[in-house]
């Protein structure tokens, strides 16, 4: 007589090797990040190739094509770095300042200006961005991205400067539409101009009454409000 034993299924090593394995991949996918928004910001979009990220990273251009499509897959995530630096701050002075979005917004305000200095990732995105990127030739593919994102950053001025109305913040009768243009205009004019000449201006110092005087603007000027014909 025959005892069939049930199979023991014992998946526990199976697991941990799945997990390693991912984790070696996300570390794998960091590295190449990593090293292209080095070489970006040092080189320039157009002078870098795959080689040289993957020579940077560490790696080889067959495991950059495992995590990207091509170097323009690639530059896109590096692009959209800015933008989550920016989410993940709103989020945390949001859980700070739960009931004060104007509080909220002068505080992101300030911290992506001050970021300049104390995150130096943030530094070479924004000279990627601005001085170390055309959109022409294969970057190209980039600009209706990088418009559909300007348009998307529009809304999500105009929801931040809605509920500041609502908490009797700002004037009812705010344009949000224009508010926000000049918001934008207002950082990434700073930005890329401190960029390209940090000497020519202490962003440290000149953060907070740059931020303030906008605001100051968004509370008085007769200039941002809704006009009736």
């Amino acid at each position: 007589m025959y005892v069939n034993w049930p199979p023991v299924k014992n998946n526990v090593y199976g697991e941990e090797m799945a997990r390693k394995t991912k984790q070696q991949a996300q570390k794998t996918r960091h590295q190449i990040i990593e090293a292209a928004i080095k070489v970006f910001s040092e080189r320039g979009v157009s002078a870098t190739s795959l080689s040289d990220i993957a020579i940077e990273a560490g790696v080889t251009r067959g495991a950059i094509y495992w995590h990207f499509k091509n170097k323009m897959d690639l530059l896109s995530i590096v692009c959209q770095m800015p933008e989550r630096k920016a989410d993940e701050l709103e989020k945390e002075y949001q859980a700070k300042y739960p009931n004060n979005p104007l509080l909220t917004l002068r505080s992101l305000m300030i911290s992506m200006l001050r970021m300049m200095i104390d995150d130096p990732q943030l530094r070479n995105l924004i000279e990627i961005f601005f001085h170390k990127c055309e959109f022409v030739g294969e970057v190209s593919s980039l600009s209706e991205e990088m418009r559909e994102a300007c348009i998307s950053d529009y809304k999500k001025i105009e929801k931040i400067l809605s509920d500041c109305i609502r908490e009797g913040e700002l004037p009812y009768d705010l344009d949000l539409r224009r508010s926000a243009i000049m918001l934008r205009a207002l950082m990434t004019g700073i930005l890329e101009n401190w960029s390209f000449s940090p000497d020519s201006f202490n962003i440290q110092e000149q953060a907070v009454p740059l931020v303030d005087s906008f605001i100051d603007t968004l509370k008085h000027s007769q200039y941002l409000r809704n006009k009736k014909e």
